[in-house]
């Protein structure tokens, strides 16, 4: 093909915000947040399985279960962003920056499994309802409120710019959303007697986590179809390089996202009166700051005609 010229960019040194929804200019792995977050809620279900033991008290023990896959979660999305720091190796020229995808698809997985749990648990308590909660099982689950919390509160920054973050953060939420729901029923009750409210607000919070669960489903399965991220529109990124200077059409281009927070670009320029260096950097650069598309690769031919992926069909 004419005149080949490709071109990496990976500048991350200006950390400027543009308001693009969907990526982060400096990607930050979040590991003192993780640390925290997995620290106190792996005591928190050591805790519970102490005390539910103790008191015998069922509710405690499965929620010490349920909260363990919160450690589980958090794991994964730590296990995650410290794999996408990883550098390109021989095998996996990308490094491994696609496993920040995978455990943000996993964790959608587990919230949605929980809300299923979370709705059989509340039908059986509608149908019989469970004895009202003592004191024990109120104090823990503010206790839950408070640390769930205060972990979600920890990835609240990062939740828009990055899929995995946010898969750790719905989940934090989720759980302080469960356990304030326990308080809240168990503090009417006993004033009211009734018994029907507790599965009432466990099905309302099952409602909003599962969707939050499913956007984050749908997200995090775009990105691994290699879709076109979330807040960047193809038809700009389109219509910018087609009004480059000197260019006079654009075919092949690929949007796809590398990891949770790192977008790549290929595409081939028509431009018949050839580049130069400087062309490619500013177009990589503008790409970068306009659409957070930090890996620019473009290819520059004199004519369309020779390249046999000009045409639109052909991928």
């Amino acid at each position: 093909m004419a005149d080949d010229h490709a071109h990496h960019d990976h500048s991350h040194a200006h950390d400027h915000s543009h308001g693009h929804a969907g990526h982060s200019h400096a990607p930050d792995n979040f590991g003192w947040a993780f640390a925290i977050g997995a620290a106190l809620n792996t005591a928190f279900v050591i805790a519970e399985l102490i005390f539910g033991y103790a008191a015998n008290s069922l509710a405690l023990i499965s929620d010490a279960v349920h909260n363990l896959s919160d450690v589980i979660a958090l794991l994964l999305a730590w296990g995650a962003a410290w794999l996408a720091q990883k550098g390109p190796t021989q095998r996996h020229t990308y490094g491994y920056r696609r496993a920040s995808i995978l455990a943000a698809l996993f964790n959608a997985g587990l919230l949605l499994v929980a809300v299923g749990g979370i709705v059989v648990e509340a039908v059986d308590r509608l149908y019989s309802p469970a004895p009202v909660a003592g004191w024990t099982v109120v104090m823990v689950a503010a206790l839950g409120v408070a640390i769930n919390g205060f972990t979600a509160l920890l990835f609240m920054r990062g939740r828009h710019g990055d899929l995995n973050i946010r898969g750790a953060y719905l989940h934090m939420a989720a759980d302080a959303g469960v356990s304030l729901g326990v308080v809240v029923a168990a503090l009417i009750i006993m004033l009211t007697g009734w018994l029907w409210l507790d599965p009432a607000i466990s099905l309302v919070i099952a409602a909003v986590v599962f969707w939050s669960g499913w956007g984050l489903a749908r997200d995090s399965v775009n990105l691994a179809l290699d879709g076109v991220p979330r807040g960047i529109e193809l038809a700009n990124v389109r219509d910018y390089l087609a009004g480059l200077e000197g260019v006079s059409e654009v075919h092949d281009l690929h949007i796809w996202a590398m990891s949770t927070n790192e977008t790549a670009l290929t595409a081939h320029l028509v431009r018949p009166g050839g580049t130069d260096d400087a062309f490619l950097h500013g177009v990589c650069e503008e790409l970068s700051h306009r659409f957070n598309i930090h890996h620019s690769t473009l290819q520059i031919e004199a004519a369309a005609e020779v390249c046999r992926l000009a045409p639109a069909e052909r991928v």
